[in-house]
């Protein structure tokens, strides 16, 4: 399976439910799976974006599902890439 990195920012109503319940970042991973990718690592960073998840999903199609889903919601932004390990990478380029 292929694997992205999702770059999340809160909105003032995501913040809010986060303050209110912390553990619904949590929740929030747990319904990821339900969409068909799996949370590999999530890291809460300081920035422009609130969070870097590294995720693992079979194709471009569901990364963007979840995305929308979840920005849909009105508690989230995301900016979604697929990623490719470096040494694949360079392994193409040879």
């Amino acid at each position: 399976m292929a694997k992205y990195i999702l770059l999340s920012t809160l909105t003032a109503e995501g913040r809010k439910t986060i303050k209110d319940r912390p553990s619904r970042i949590l929740e929030v991973n747990k319904e990821v799976e339900a969409f068909g990718a799996k949370v590999l690592d999530q890291y809460a960073v300081l920035g422009p974006y609130d969070f870097v998840t590294v995720l693992e999903a079979p194709d471009n199609a569901t990364v963007a599902r979840v995305s929308v889903e979840f920005s849909s919601r009105g508690t989230v932004q995301i900016l979604s890439m697929p990623a490719i390990r470096t040494e694949d990478f360079v392994a193409s380029l040879d």
